[in-house]
């Protein structure tokens, strides 16, 4: 993620911010994003959830 490195526009001044970016990208890497490997979600993999998170389930959470 762009948001670790200081030498970028990305780069988090605030840790609130840091802390947000990081819980979207795991959401994202867990509900929204087939793996090659598991040819499913990880939480799909693990019996969690059914389906692959859409954004507008995304910001139903916020």
């Amino acid at each position: 993620m762009q948001r670790f490195t200081s030498l970028t526009n990305a780069f988090s001044k605030e840790v609130e911010n840091l802390s947000h970016a990081v819980s979207l990208h795991f959401m994202h890497y867990n509900f929204a994003r087939i793996h090659k490997t598991l040819r499913v979600s990880p939480a799909m993999e693990a019996g969690i959830d059914g389906h692959l998170w859409t954004l507008e389930e995304f910001a139903d959470l916020a």
